[in-house]
């Protein structure tokens, strides 16, 4: 068995356990703070996720950058930065540069991420030994939103549920694969196209769904998945399905939803001959000269 698929299992343990230390966590914002939150890759996404879910819940404007993006001459009462190895270049340089309070979520805490960020969420327990990253992104969205007591009750019980539940019919013959999300989900969306794209490096593409019938559409056919996390928009889906793609839709929390596309992205490296562990071009982490 590949790393990443033990570390996809492992999900609904470490998001419980993220739950349980979310309300003792220093550092995370506070209800009414204006926070920019920052990642690079996955960490992006998950940043995404975050920011449109803290915001859409009324807890304070939240917007989410690359870290190489970061508008430096913006206010913000605090910087959320989300990294797994800890010594990703871009993320380093911010926190070293920015002037503002900082906190990171981080997976390893013997990184330089610790001594460049005012305060740390370690998440060591959510690490992981595959390039490919789904665990720790999903942990510290877990974690984000316990603190934001956004944390269903039944969350863990889907989680278990998607590690087990049976992947789409014919989803491993598919040759084209969509992601569409609408507000929070849109970071879900992008992160499930990238964890196709790594581990598999499959053609896959993400929108938020009301903007895939502006042009997106136009590749859709019998050879494509097309994935909405939440409810369809009305008619989107019998739209899609005259295309002749397959569609899926399950109405599970997109978070525990997103856990059924790793196991497909896994599942399509598999039939492709692949190591998911180990996605062409891509390493750990991203260190610049």
């Amino acid at each position: 068995m590949s790393f990443v698929s033990e570390e996809i299992a492992s999900q609904p343990s470490c998001w419980q356990r993220a739950a349980e230390m979310a309300d003792g966590v220093r550092g995370l914002p506070a209800r009414g703070e204006r926070v920019a939150v920052v990642g690079c890759g996955t960490s992006l996404f998950i940043a995404q996720a975050y920011a449109g879910l803290r915001e859409a819940a009324g807890a304070g404007e939240s917007d989410a950058f690359p870290a190489s993006e970061f508008p430096h001459a913006r206010e913000y009462d605090r910087v959320v930065v989300i990294c797994r190895s800890g010594t990703t270049t871009e993320v380093l340089e911010l926190l070293r540069t920015t002037a503002l309070p900082t906190v990171a979520v981080i997976g390893d805490p013997r990184t330089p991420i610790v001594d460049a960020a005012g305060a740390t969420a370690v998440l060591d327990f959510a690490d992981e030994r595959s390039v490919v990253q789904t665990r720790f992104a999903t942990t510290t969205l877990a974690l984000l939103r316990a603190h934001l007591g956004l944390f269903p009750a039944d969350l863990v019980d889907q989680c278990r549920a998607a590690v087990d539940a049976p992947l789409p019919a014919g989803a491993t013959g598919r040759g084209q694969f969509t992601f569409l999300g609408a507000g929070w989900t849109n970071g879900i969306a992008n992160e499930a196209a990238l964890k196709v794209r790594e581990a598999a490096s499959a053609w896959t593409e993400s929108y938020p769904a009301m903007e895939y019938r502006h042009g997106p559409i136009s590749v859709t056919d019998e050879r494509s998945l097309v994935w909405f996390f939440g409810t369809p928009p009305a008619g989107l889906a019998e739209q899609v399905r005259g295309t002749g793609a397959q569609v899926e839709a399950s109405g599970a929390d997109a978070l525990a939803d997103l856990v059924r596309v790793q196991r497909l992205a896994v599942a399509l490296a598999g039939a492709g001959g692949l190591d998911p562990d180990r996605p062409r071009n891509l390493t750990r982490s991203i260190i610049l000269s």
